[in-house]
């Protein structure tokens, strides 16, 4: 069994951790594994693996954890959310994952049960929110604990002062690290960052990069999280359905300069949603300098 206790920071002061999928078929579960196995050389600080909506995916992401637990050296990141469970079918699960050698998870409200983008009701008998769901994580370990968050205005808030309360009550309830929804434009990343240092809150906040070669369905995700596309973006991707290569090439780049900004404007850790795909994680940290081995950091693609 490999070792999963807190990782140092790399040399030059760069993290990257990268997200997966459970996979749902044979083929899909060795596309997983083999991706697994080409990113672990990067030695990531970890690797989460999510939840479907409304939890459809619970036990192939316990599957998927305790693999990565048992043949690997990757600390993992089990995601875990309040939809469709009792507190203690949530709370079974996270003393599971404690006897395991897990010791991270990422606490989640979660989407409904019958779309993402649907109207949220808390489960009865279970924990009604992410903030919630923190605390009972922490009162049954010493779990490191990351939490959700949304540069931009989430679908379901008032205003963006709503989702710095909702972030600080998370904090609050003992989340460590916040991870943002995925977005394209620096700009925005710095000035969410900036809200949330003057509101006092100090955890990391990590930046979630998508790497979503599949513009419609990016166009799709995108309008059902709130994440807004920058006009370059659909001018970048235009005339491309046809060609999945160039589609690659236009992600590996484009991920890549949104790294470079945010890394010259003091960001010193990137959270990438792989899609299950190593290609594009591999090709955007070979461009940022993150290679395997040394993890020497070299110059940033700018």
């Amino acid at each position: 069994m490999g070792e999963h206790g807190q990782t140092a920071r790399k040399p030059g002061g760069l993290s990257v951790s990268f997200e997966f999928f459970p996979p749902k078929t044979d083929a899909m579960e060795s596309t997983l594994w083999e991706s697994i196995s080409r990113l672990e050389p990067l030695r990531p600080d970890f690797v989460s693996v999510t939840y479907g909506a409304g939890g459809s995916t619970r036990d192939r992401t316990h599957r998927t954890v305790h693999r990565i637990v048992e043949e690997t050296s990757i600390p993992p990141a089990a995601h875990l959310t309040c939809v469709n469970a009792s507190k203690a079918e949530v709370d079974a699960v996270i003393r599971d994952y404690r006897a395991s050698g897990v010791r991270h998870i990422v606490a989640l409200r979660g989407d409904p049960p019958d779309a993402i983008g649907g109207s949220y009701v808390p489960p009865a008998g279970g924990y009604a929110n992410a903030a919630e769901l923190a605390r009972g994580i922490c009162d049954i370990g010493d779990f490191e604990i990351s939490v959700g968050c949304y540069p931009e205005i989430h679908p379901e808030s008032p205003n963006g002062d709503f989702d710095l309360d909702l972030l600080k009550a998370k904090i609050d309830a003992g989340a460590t690290r916040a991870i943002t929804q995925f977005f394209f434009d620096a700009d925005v990343y710095f000035r969410f960052r900036d809200r949330a240092r003057a509101a006092g809150i100090s955890i990391p906040i990590v930046p979630g990069i998508m790497l979503q070669p599949n513009f419609n369905g990016l166009k799709r995700i995108a309008g059902l999280c709130g994440a807004s596309l920058p006009r370059w973006l659909h001018d970048a991707y235009e005339g491309l359905d046809q060609d999945a290569g160039t589609r690659q090439l236009v992600t590996a780049h484009v991920a890549a300069k949104l790294c470079g900004k945010l890394r010259n404007g003091g960001v010193d850790g990137f959270h990438f949603y792989t899609l299950n795909r190593a290609e594009l994680a591999l090709s955007t940290c070979q461009l940022l300098g993150v290679k395997a081995g040394d993890r020497e950091l070299q110059a940033v693609a700018s």
